[in-house]
């Protein structure tokens, strides 16, 4: 099965705006911090679904964002859920309206420095470190066996060690 998402970190006084997944019942990310995003819908265009989840999940309507990356999820391969994620990553800055409660859990804003410390998957970790150390576009391949365990990593076409 191939999807396609956004996923967005808003950024305010050396923050990010960041989802702790706490409020839905079958969640693959329950209990982790996102960013904030989902999945597209008929039709949509990356920038479409970007402003669209923000919108729906925060309350903000985006002024000012940044295309910043591809990330390729590649879970369970070989198996019957195998699934492929092509995420559309974006940070953006501008951003206008009052937050609202999201129904998928709890936002906070989270000192950059202090993001390492949650619970995050192991590529989120990666791309994080990214998003703060490039202004290049990237593109990020991430492999997680059906553990949730990630075992493989490939950044522009280059395998990166674990």
């Amino acid at each position: 099965m191939e999807k396609m998402s956004t996923l967005c970190y808003l950024e305010r006084d050396n923050s990010y705006l960041m989802l702790h997944r706490i409020k839905k019942k079958k969640d693959i990310n329950k209990n982790k911090w996102i960013g904030v995003g989902g999945h597209f819908e008929p039709g949509e265009s990356p920038d479409d679904c970007l402003l669209r989840e923000v919108r729906e999940e925060t309350g903000y309507t985006l002024t000012n964002y940044r295309f910043r990356g591809i990330v390729t999820f590649l879970y369970g391969q070989g198996t019957e859920q195998a699934v492929t994620e092509y995420m559309h990553l974006f940070t953006a800055e501008g951003f206008i309206g009052e937050e609202i409660p999201c129904d998928e859990g709890e936002l906070r804003w989270i000192p950059k420095a202090e993001v390492p410390n949650l619970e995050l998957w192991e590529g989120d970790r990666i791309f994080l470190r990214l998003l703060e150390e490039t202004e290049d576009f990237f593109s990020l391949k991430l492999v997680y066996d059906t553990e949730d365990r990630l075992i493989e990593t490939v950044l522009d076409g280059k395998e990166l060690p674990l």
